[in-house]
């Protein structure tokens, strides 16, 4: 037997853990998702065999990947269910980041309904910082101007808080571990386990220190294994397990594809003056075109805290666009202007999101596990909002599974939570996004955002999703994207350093850190194959969606385009939209090594 040390420290604890595993060779299948890029070349056959080492393993009653709220939440709630029914259960809760809280970016109005249940007493120590709503504003932009527009139902705020969901996260993780849940940061997860059935038994997390080239450095450290009865993906939007298992175990079957949206932020600290405790104002028009669908976003909290933001739907056509460059472009306006002017900006993120709602929701089990939280894509779109559905999917994923797995049984096979699709259901997280499942799909019109804005007014303020009819997400965000040449090269403004920053400047606010002497995570099969595929039609549209200047064409005589694909993988700030827009769908973005990435700070 070996026994390892586990320590992390934050701020206000430390926390040692002593975890007890064995060294044996695994019975089970695994599949690893194949790296490409600049990987395993001329690697020693002593570095070989480093590398395929066996693995220490251990064993839980529930591995749960992703340690954001909804992860947090069923790792929660199984502890709980352990308490009212006595039978002890071990969860294990696994994030990349390296500290909880790290990699998770939000807006964030807080509906406190899901967090009500689960935690009743929660206010009488809840994180910080943390401001009730006081008031709403809703505005339609042109250019120079601001139009009143009264809010649908579901925006309406009262009885919800202004937070930072990353502190929210770090809180959530305090409760965890009082709980006995097992919290480990700094542990990132590309492969999953499979049993002889082919059934889901676990994952392994990756190998630590190896090279760019591929091979083991000298404080290379190989994965471990962790084998459970059921393990949960809760990876977030567009998570690298997720597409795995959706497409293994065919869960898009009868659905509608996905659809996303990217979400930039900014927090500021303004002047007391320019601050007003509590206000939620949301902005749709300027500075996106009328066939883009978007809107921004400004939130009062903390102590003269601003979260500014911009949501860019990425089913837009034109290649040209930079949703960062609109962000930047959009914090001119007076209404934003106003707020920001003599301010500081102090962080920057930006993240993937959901959309497609209810017709694009998969399957949520898979044998031996699974999804919950933004990994299944429960966001209500007219609300802006997914904490409070992606917790309760935790919840309700997590009694199934304890269920599951305490229920007197000699059946030795992969464990269904067929019960959580049941319990999903008959939800109120289901018949929230029934009654909304209309409005975001109703902007696939010929009128485009006005069409939109107008029927799904309609919907939310009368007919409330009580309507025979289902409209459909027919394509993917990727083959949404047209030629460049059918638009005109968008001029977007220099950026003043007061209001507005370049993308640099930006990235270096995020806190961002990947070991340049790593694999690169941005998994591309052939470089010069993509830019002969990509360029010509698109004229450099990856480095126009990345919020952190990831993706350059760079001049090269030498290339049959004349230009040379370039992946800064180090600037990496796991949004995911260059897996998810880039039009030829030859980019994979899989976890870098744990602990590296964003460092956010009140996001």
């Amino acid at each position: 037997m070996t026994v390892c040390s586990v320590v992390r420290v934050v701020p206000s604890r430390t926390i040692r853990r002593r975890l007890v595993v064995s060294k044996r060779l695994t019975s089970f299948m695994s599949e690893r998702a194949y790296r490409t890029t600049a990987l395993r070349r001329n690697v020693s056959e002593n570095g070989r065999a480093m590398m395929q080492e066996p693995r220490e393993e251990d064993e839980a009653d529930v591995v749960i990947v992703g340690g954001g709220p909804a992860g947090l939440a069923a790792a929660i709630r199984l502890k709980q269910q352990e308490q009212e029914h006595g039978k002890e259960i071990r969860v294990v809760l696994l994030e990349k980041a390296s500290d909880m809280g790290n990699h998770t970016l939000s807006g964030a109005v807080l509906e406190p309904r899901a967090l009500n249940e689960l935690l009743p007493d929660w206010l009488e120590d809840p994180p910080s910082p943390m401001t009730p709503v006081k008031s709403d504003k809703m505005r339609f932009l042109t250019e120079k101007y601001s139009i009143p527009l009264p809010a649908p139902p579901q925006m309406h705020n009262s009885g919800n808080y202004i937070v930072s969901l990353s502190e929210v996260v770090k809180w959530l993780a305090g409760k965890a571990e009082e709980l006995g849940v097992e919290v480990y940061p700094g542990f990132s997860v590309n492969e999953l386990l499979y049993d002889q059935s082919g059934a889901v038994a676990g994952i392994a997390t990756n190998d630590m220190g190896i090279s760019r080239a591929g091979a083991p450095k000298d404080n290379f450290q190989r994965g471990m294994e962790f084998r459970a009865k059921v393990t949960l993906l809760a990876e977030g939007c567009h998570g690298s397990l997720t597409k795995g298992v959706i497409k293994k175990y065919d869960l898009r079957r009868g659905k509608d594809a996905q659809t996303y949206g990217i979400g930039l932020k900014e927090v500021w600290e303004v002047p007391e003056e320019n601050w007003h405790e509590g206000e939620v104002v949301h902005t749709m028009g300027w500075p996106l075109s009328s066939n883009v669908y978007g809107g921004g976003f400004m939130y009062h909290f903390g102590e003269r805290l601003v979260s500014v933001g911009l949501v860019v739907g990425l089913d837009y056509a034109n290649p040209w666009i930079s949703p960062f460059r609109e962000f930047q472009r959009m914090k001119h306006h007076p209404v934003y202007s106003s707020v920001l002017k003599n301010g500081k900006c102090i962080s920057y993120g930006a993240r993937a999101l959901n959309e497609g709602g209810l017709q694009s929701v998969p399957q949520l089990i898979f044998p031996g596990g699974a999804l919950i939280g933004c990994s299944a894509g429960f966001m209500n779109v007219p609300k802006i909002k997914g904490t409070h559905t992606a917790m309760k999917s935790g919840m309700l994923a997590a009694e199934s599974a304890y269920t599951a797995i305490t229920s007197d049984t000699t059946n030795d096979s992969a464990i269904a939570l067929y019960d959580y699709e049941d319990k999903f259901k008959k939800s109120w997280v289901y018949d929230e996004l029934n009654e909304i499942r209309n409005v975001r799909p109703s902007f696939h019109n010929p009128l485009g955002v006005y069409g939109g804005i107008l029927y799904s007014g309609l919907d939310t303020l009368i007919l409330k999703g009580r309507v025979p009819w289902t409209f459909h997400h027919k394509a993917s965000d990727a083959s949404a994207t047209q030629p460049a040449d059918k638009f005109k090269p968008i001029e977007y403004p220099k950026p003043d350093g007061k209001l507005s920053f370049d993308l640099l400047t930006s990235v270096a606010r995020t806190g961002t850190m990947h070991d340049e002497d790593e694999p690169v995570h941005l998994q591309v099969k052939d470089l010069d194959a993509h830019t002969n595929a990509s360029y010509p039609k698109y004229k450099g549209i990856e480095n126009r969606f990345c919020p952190a200047g990831v993706y350059e064409y760079i001049l090269d005589d030498t290339k049959e385009e004349g230009v040379r694909f370039q992946i800064n993988s180090q600037n990496c700030i796991h949004c995911k939209t260059c897996d998810i827009k880039v039009p030829t769908q030859d980019i994979n973005w899989v976890c870098p090594e744990g602990g590296d990435g964003p460092k956010y700070m009140l996001t």
